[in-house]
């Protein structure tokens, strides 16, 4: 793998979420371009620094999906615990002496990619619905808008069969 490019299909249209996605591509490709100079400590202060990064990423997005009220965000969040294992894992390795440059990056490479297009482009239409409903309004009106936008998306998804519900 080389160093790694944003690609349109990527984007959400949330300007935060695709500002962070972004750092965290940026970030790889500093790991990429790191595990080529062999230099260890530039290396554990990169994986250190996307770890605290991500970690940060994952607590915003999905604050924000709870709060939208996205059906899936449990199964959100656990996708996220889990890959927050396995770089906990690798970097354990790292930490103990062990080169998992290579291996680390083909993983975040791989998932990050595959998680946007899949798991994140998911919430899209929720969180931009609730993100138009409660632009301008105080934190009163959105949580009465925040109702609001639930009965509505309870609503629709009432209105679709239980196949659409649990694979739409």
């Amino acid at each position: 793998m080389a160093i790694l490019n944003w690609v349109p299909e990527l984007e959400t249209g949330i300007a935060e979420i695709d500002t962070q996605h972004k750092r965290i591509l940026d970030y790889i490709n500093r790991l990429y371009e790191l595990r080529q100079t062999h230099d260890r400590a530039g290396l554990g202060e990169v994986i250190s620094e996307m770890v605290d990064y991500t970690m940060s990423h994952f607590a915003f997005e999905e604050s924000m999906i709870e709060s939208a009220g996205y059906m899936f965000a449990g199964p959100h969040k656990r996708v996220h615990e889990l890959f927050t294992r396995k770089v906990a894992e690798m970097q354990s390795r790292f930490d103990a002496g062990e080169d998992v440059a290579t291996e680390l990056h083909g993983m975040l490479s791989r998932w990050l990619f595959n998680h946007i297009r899949n798991e994140d482009h998911g919430y899209i239409d929720t969180v931009q619905t609730y993100l138009r409903m409660t632009a301008g309004h105080r934190d009163s009106e959105k949580k009465q808008l925040k109702d609001e936008v639930l009965r509505e998306l309870e609503s629709r998804s009432q209105k679709k069969g239980w196949f659409s519900r649990l694979f739409g």
